[in-house]
C-alpha cells in the first residue's frame, strides 16, 4: 500500500474529515437559521442563499467520493440530450441497490451544477436529524411519512410550493420506497404476483402514487423525466466505510430521456414498465458489464475540493491549537477529557456511516407481508 492510500485508511484522518463535516454543518445550519427573516422579506432571494449553504454541506460529501475515494463515474446517456443536463429541471428517478446510490446521485448532481438545489422525497425522521436534515429543511425538501393517507395533502403542497423556484433542480426519487434486500425482493415479488403485476428480479415494485402526484404537481416545471440506473463495475459492494477508506469504485449510470403520461392510472402503468425495462437493462449489465449507450465522463469540477480546503484551514487551526495547549498544560483531567471526546466521536463517526448501511435500513417494504398475514 503506497503512503497515501495508508493515511487515508487511518482512523485519525476520518476523525478529522468527520470533525470538519460536523462543525462546519452546524455552522451552516445556524447560518440558515436566520435566513428566515429574509422569507416574508424576499423569498427567492432565501432560496438562492440556502441553495448556496446547502452545498457548503453536500459538497463535502461528494468530496469524499470525487476526491478522497478517487471513484470514476462513468454515464451512459444520448449525446443529443447531454447537453441539457443541469440546464432544466428534472425528475430523477433511482435504484435503490446500493448504500452509496444517494452519493453517486449527488456526485452527477455536482457534475451539472445542480447539487445545491437539487431535491428528494424523503421520510420524515431525516428532518429531524441535524446537519443534512436541518439543511434539506431550509431547501424546502418533501418529507413523508410514508403513509399515503396522511401524507398526500402535505406532499401536494410542498410540491407545489417548487413551481417558482429561482434554481434549476433535480427531484432525486427512489420510486421502490426502501433500499433493495433479498427479503424485501420476496415479500414485493408476492404483491406483485399477487396484483397481476410483472416480476422484478433486480429491483423491488415501485410505489406509484407519490411518483404519480409528484409528476402532476410539477408537471409545468419540470421539463423531464430522467430514468437512472446505477451499477458498479467488477461486482463491487461499496459502502460509504470503503469510501472513507479511501476505496475506489467505479460507477456507471445510465440516464435516458422519458416521456411520462399525465393520467393517473396510465402514469402508474408507465412506471411498472419502466422498472420492467430497467429489470432488463440490469441483466444485460451483469451479462456483458456495459449499458447500450454511449459512454461519456462528466468533467469533475473542482468546487467541492476547494468547498473542504476552505473549510479545513477554518477549523483545524483552533483544533490544533487546543490540542497543543492541552498537552502543554499537563493535566491529567483534561487529557482524561479529551480522551473522552474521541471515543465520543469514533462512536459517533461509525452511527453515521451505520445509517448508510443496507444490514441496518428500514423496516419499510415489509409492510405488506404484515399486512397479508392479517
Amino acid at each position: 500500500m503506497d503512503i497515501v492510500g495508508f493515511l487515508k485508511s487511518q482512523f485519525i484522518c476520518h476523525l478529522l474529515i468527520c470533525y470538519i463535516f460536523i462543525v462546519s454543518g452546524l455552522i451552516i445550519n445556524f447560518i440558515q437559521l436566520f435566513t428566515l427573516i429574509l422569507w416574508p422579506i424576499n423569498k427567492q432571494l432565501f432560496r438562492r442563499i440556502n441553495c448556496r449553504l446547502a452545498y457548503c454541506i453536500s459538497s463535502q460529501m461528494v468530496m469524499l467520493l470525487e476526491w478522497w475515494s478517487g471513484t470514476d463515474c462513468t454515464l451512459y446517456t444520448d449525446p443529443e440530450s447531454y447537453h441539457k443536463y443541469g440546464k432544466e429541471n428534472a425528475i430523477v428517478i433511482l435504484n435503490h441497490n446500493f448504500e452509496i446510490d444517494f452519493l453517486c446521485g449527488w456526485n452527477f448532481c455536482e457534475r451539472f451544477g445542480v447539487l445545491g438545489s437539487s431535491k428528494v422525497l424523503a421520510k420524515k425522521e431525516l428532518s429531524y436529524m441535524p446537519i443534512i436534515g436541518w439543511m434539506w429543511y431550509f431547501l424546502e425538501i418533501v418529507f413523508c411519512k410514508r403513509k399515503w393517507e396522511e401524507d398526500r395533502k402535505t406532499v401536494v403542497q410542498k410540491l407545489l410550493n417548487l413551481r417558482d423556484y429561482p434554481e434549476n433542480f433535480w427531484f432525486l426519487i427512489h420510486c421502490e420506497g426502501t433500499r433493495f434486500t433479498e427479503q424485501k425482493h420476496q415479500i414485493s415479488m408476492q404483491v406483485a404476483e399477487a396484483k397481476g403485476l410483472p416480476k422484478l428480479k433486480y429491483h423491488l415494485l415501485p410505489r406509484t402514487k407519490g411518483f404519480a402526484v409528484t409528476v402532476q404537481c410539477l408537471r409545468n416545471v419540470v421539463s423531464a423525466v430522467y430514468d437512472s440506473t446505477l451499477n458498479f463495475r467488477n461486482n463491487e459492494n461499496p459502502t460509504l466505510l470503503g469510501v472513507l477508506n479511501g476505496k475506489k469504485y467505479h460507477a456507471d449510470l445510465r440516464i435516458p430521456l422519458e416521456d411520462v403520461p399525465e393520467d393517473e392510472q396510465e402514469c402508474s402503468t408507465w412506471l411498472h414498465k419502466l422498472y420492467h425495462e430497467k429489470d432488463a437493462f440490469q441483466e444485460e449489465y451483469y451479462r456483458t458489464g456495459t449499458y447500450p449507450a454511449v459512454p461519456t465522463v462528466p468533467p469533475r469540477r473542482p468546487w467541492t475540493l476547494l468547498n473542504w480546503l476552505f473549510w479545513a484551514l477554518l477549523l483545524l487551526y483552533p483544533l490544533f491549537k487546543l490540542l497543543i495547549n492541552m498537552i502543554n498544560s499537563g493535566s491529567s483531567l483534561t487529557l482524561a477529557s479529551f480522551a473522552f471526546v474521541i471515543i465520543i466521536a469514533s462512536v459517533g463517526v461509525r452511527w453515521m456511516i451505520g445509517v448508510t448501511e443496507i444490514n441496518k435500513g428500514s423496516t419499510y417494504g415489509n409492510n405488506d407481508n404484515k399486512q397479508k398475514r392479517k
